[in-house]
């Protein structure tokens, strides 16, 4: 086999797996669904109206996300990312990446997409992890947190997870470093 043949074979073979695990989890779904319906009607349309609940509830904060995605894609070039979140980045990284964790809202889920795309434009593993960690401070718990525990336990408690943070994210940029960095 010659070495352009080897690379048209690479090529198809590639976009075979692609196409096989953009396929593959949502008719594994449909199958248990369709299985679930065959064994117990009434069972499976319970589940099916269930998901149904559950996709309404989350497709708000997916819309916001892609929303904010397409937004960023327009307005945020990969240089912007990378000054401000990259490897590179000192003391402002850390203070920008931590307090974004401390003050975003919402379901986690709808954050991934976000992260993935800042990551692709530059943002280093160890923001994106700190961003992710810091999110277990919660500005607008913080009162229910002092009235049933005191000043002194909120703000050591506080102060650890935002160190504890910082060292998680060191380990993980450190575990996803590549060989040649």
């Amino acid at each position: 086999m010659r070495k352009s043949e080897r690379q048209d074979h690479s090529k198809k073979t590639a976009t075979i797996r692609r196409l096989v695990r953009l396929v593959a989890f949502p008719s594994a779904v449909v199958l248990a669904y369709a299985f679930l319906c065959l064994l117990s009607p009434a069972n499976g349309l319970k589940a099916l109206k269930a998901t149904c609940h559950v996709c309404r509830q989350i497709a708000p904060a997916l819309c916001i996300a892609f929303a904010v995605m397409v937004i960023l894609n327009v307005l945020v070039k990969p240089t912007h990312v990378k000054r401000l979140l990259g490897k590179a980045t000192k003391a402002r990284g850390v203070v920008l990446s931590t307090a974004g964790g401390i003050l975003s809202m919402g379901p986690i889920y709808a954050w991934y997409p976000l992260l993935k795309e800042l990551r692709a434009k530059g943002a280093s593993d160890f923001h994106i992890a700190n961003f992710l960690c810091c999110r277990a401070v919660k500005p607008p718990l913080l009162p229910f947190v002092v009235a049933y525990f005191g000043w002194f336990f909120t703000i050591v408690l506080t102060v650890l997870m935002v160190a504890s943070s910082l060292l998680v994210a060191s380990i993980v940029n450190h575990a996803n470093r590549n060989p040649g960095d």
